[in-house]
């Protein structure tokens, strides 16, 4: 009995110690979205001013049943109105600098509205899945999609006309399906090319994966 409860012992101690070691997941985040240099002057509420850029602030808080995202929004023309999505794809680079081989944005899954009043602010929340586990899929395809990155479209196409966007060609990303183009997105990890929403990368598969 004495070698059986040693034994048990030794196990329970092997597992407490494997626990203790194991990495803590994330339980709150916060990530800065960057400008789609295109439509920044469109989108900059002071656009000669190099000190005081749009900013988009996103924090998401890890909940029992589901997450809590936040976004604050400064610095931006007043009055303006953008539609927010979680997306499969960044335009952008882990630098800010455009993808010179972007496609397209993947899967996308409209979140909310966003809306800056006449101080040049506004902010959002959201409540659902998001952290490490947020997917979707159509039945066509071969496994769940992930969508890691958060990103905002201008609401009106002609917000965005004097910076160069044709307005006879709108994208898909607003309740219409009529918004323009992309106004501020997160960017990839360096290292794995996830997006934000990955807390957990798994980098022992090419690429990399998010650990749920």
């Amino acid at each position: 009995m004495g070698r059986i409860s040693l034994s048990v012992a030794v196990a329970a101690f092997s597992l407490t110690a494997t626990l203790v070691a194991s990495p803590a997941r994330a339980e709150r985040i916060h990530f800065s979205l960057a400008a789609n240099p295109k439509f920044l002057t469109c989108l900059a509420a002071f656009p000669a001013d190099s000190t005081r850029p749009p900013s988009a602030e996103v924090s998401v808080e890890r909940g029992r049943l589901n997450d809590t995202l936040r976004i604050q929004v400064n610095n931006v023309k007043p009055n303006l109105a953008f539609d927010l999505f979680t997306v499969q794809n960044s335009q952008l680079l882990s630098n800010g600098a455009v993808d010179p081989n972007f496609t397209n944005f993947g899967l996308a899954w409209y979140q909310t509205d966003l809306e800056v009043g006449r101080s040049g602010s506004g902010k959002a929340t959201i409540q659902t899945i998001l952290l490490d586990q947020i997917f979707g899929f159509d039945g066509q395809q071969p496994g769940p999609t992930n969508t890691f990155h958060v990103g905002f479209w201008f609401n009106d196409p002609n917000d965005a006309a004097s910076c160069g966007f044709d307005v006879t060609k709108p994208t898909p990303f607003n309740g219409e399906h009529k918004a323009g183009p992309l106004a501020m997105i997160s960017l990839p990890d360096p290292d794995t090319g996830l997006g934000p929403l990955c807390t957990k990368p798994d980098t022992s598969t090419t690429p990399a994966t998010c650990n749920p």
